[in-house]
């Protein structure tokens, strides 16, 4: 069947275009893929081509496909699969294939995001990787992958227990945490996940050095609805700090932080989050560099005597998938709040090579049709040409200025998009 997708190429070389995808083996499962959000880690992956880790060798002769935060529609589905999945529903795909660094988005030919139809190959199936989702969204299941990295983190985090040499994973019940750049889409997941965790922190501080995005941050998860949750929730600008160290240290009340997580790969904030760790803090690098020399000044004083340990995240496991999964069906965290816009599958190689440079955070784009990357905060001035977007615009200030499953359903209809 003919499809349309962006194909990788070679570093900084992708293409939307239309290609032949094989019929499904008996052991494969097709897709139609509905919604991709573009990750930063695909820019990453673009900028270096074949230099990735995860990119195979000869892309310029058989590119691969690329986006890893997919949702839609399973489409068909072979023999072998026949009793586990059943066309029409809707599924989920758990992008860290266990035990392989091959992963969809990054080294299939045809397994990836940024295309109308995909073939999950059966080894992926075999190793549980794609799953059922109940759920009545795309947008949602799009943005879970995220949410599941963010949860990832969390669980990568550790502690000890004195006079014993028990570690205990996750961030420590009633500590600090601290996220350093966490007004950004994934620091945002960050917030939520912290008010909605079983084993709650007393304090979250997210820093920012933009006005613009701490207002955002406020408007979307604000501090009131924190104290609701049981969490002491604080915005700081900290380009605005004579002495930042003392100052994150002051809110709270000298005792550090027993989490922190650097949601930006700048040495400056890396630092910084190592001179504010609590005893037994554990500071997780979670913006991962794209430069491999990548260093910065740690106090190895600290790590000694105060017990700060410090490590790196990537990804999760299908434990922290399904984790976010049953946190997004039962509203308790708002993934919503990493998307500001929206735009067709024509969109999406350019958006993607241009990711840093754009403004706002998570870029969500709908496979099955073609329209421009838009702002959410500028539906209601493009609504002036295209009623469509006053629809858009209505709907997502009925849900606080957020994308939702409203504003989504009027877009697939829009589109004539059958579900």
């Amino acid at each position: 069947m003919k499809v349309e997708g962006v194909r990788m190429y070679g570093a900084k070389d992708i293409r939307l275009e239309e290609f032949e995808l094989p019929q499904i083996k008996e052991d494969e499962v097709l897709l139609k893929v509905m919604s991709d959000s573009i990750c930063m880690s695909t820019w990453k992956e673009v900028k270096l081509g074949s230099g990735h880790i995860r990119v195979p060798d000869d892309i310029a002769e058989n590119p691969v496909l690329i986006g890893h935060e997919f949702s839609g529609v399973i489409e068909k589905v072979g023999a072998k699969w026949a009793d586990e999945y059943k066309e029409g529903e809707r599924f989920v795909v758990l992008p860290g294939i266990p035990d392989q660094m091959g992963a969809p988005g990054y080294s299939y030919e045809h397994f990836g995001g940024a295309v109308t139809y995909c073939i999950v190959p059966n080894d992926v199936i075999e190793k549980g990787c794609l799953l059922h989702y109940a759920g009545d969204s795309f947008f949602e299941v799009s943005v879970s992958e995220p949410m599941y990295c963010i949860i990832g983190g969390y669980n990568a985090n550790y502690h000890t227990k004195a006079e014993t040499h028990e570690h205990f994973i996750g961030a420590k019940k009633d500590g600090n945490i601290l996220i350093l750049g966490g007004c950004g889409p994934m620091g945002l997941g960050a917030v939520s996940y912290a008010l909605a965790m079983e084993n709650k922190p007393k304090r979250v501080v997210v820093t920012e050095i933009n006005d613009d995005r701490l207002n955002r941050a406020r408007e979307v998860i604000s501090e009131a609805e924190a104290k609701a949750a049981g969490v002491e929730l604080h915005y700081v600008n900290t380009a605005k700090m004579e002495d930042e160290v003392k100052e994150l240290m002051d809110l709270t009340d000298g005792v550090g932080y027993h989490d922190v997580f650097v949601y930006a790969p700048v040495q400056k904030i890396a630092e910084t989050g190592n001179k504010v760790m609590a005893f037994d803090g554990c500071m997780n690098l979670f913006a991962g560099p794209s430069d491999s020399e990548f260093s910065a000044d740690m106090n190895l004083y600290d790590a000694h005597y105060k017990n700060t340990k410090i490590l790196g995240s990537s990804g999760g496991i299908k434990a922290d998938l399904e984790e976010a999964l049953d946190l997004i069906a039962k509203k308790k965290v708002k993934p919503a709040v990493m998307i500001t816009h929206i735009g067709g599958l024509d969109a999406y190689a350019d958006t993607t090579l241009h990711l840093p440079e754009i403004p706002g955070a998570k870029k969500l784009i709908y496979t099955q049709f073609h329209m421009p990357l838009t702002a959410i905060e500028d539906f209601r001035k493009m609504g002036k040409e295209n009623e469509l977007f006053t629809e858009l615009a209505d709907a997502c200030d009925r849900h606080q200025g957020l994308w939702n499953k409203e504003a989504e359903d009027i877009l697939l209809k829009y589109f004539k998009v059958e579900v």
